[in-house]
């Protein structure tokens, strides 16, 4: 069986297509196909602005799955500082009321539970999140 060899630029398209896996995603999505993709990549060479849009995309799926992997914590303080200081002083407000609602609800649960002998000391904070206004 004899193998035919391809053009050089075929071959040049076949190893940009290898180093952009994304490319081969867009031609399975249907969004264009090889032959579309290989007339823009040879007219307009790897490093075209279309290329760049596959390439940010890439990152951004990168970028995801890092705040997948554990820099979660980094990712919400980057986001609390994009936050207004007023709007997370009434978030944390109304978190602090709901915590006070449960542990309500719980001394209520563990109140019935002492009343059959367990005994229960709990002592009821006036908040639980003490915020000063700078």
């Amino acid at each position: 069986m004899t193998t035919k060899k391809l053009h050089p630029s075929i071959e040049e398209f076949k190893e940009f297509v290898n180093k952009n896996p994304q490319i081969i995603d867009e031609v399975r999505s249907g969004k264009a196909t090889l032959q579309e993709l290989y007339e823009d990549w040879y007219l307009f060479g790897e490093e075209d602005a279309r290329w760049d849009a596959d390439r940010a995309e890439k990152n951004t799926e990168k970028n995801t799955s890092s705040i997948k992997g554990g820099d979660w914590l980094t990712h919400f303080l980057g986001s609390m500082k994009k936050m207004d200081p007023n709007q997370i002083q009434g978030q944390l407000g109304q978190l602090s009321k709901a915590l006070g609602a449960i542990q309500n609800v719980i001394m209520q649960l563990q109140g019935g539970a002492a009343g059959q002998g367990i005994k229960v000391s709990a002592q009821k904070p006036n908040h639980p999140f003490q915020f000063r206004k700078d």
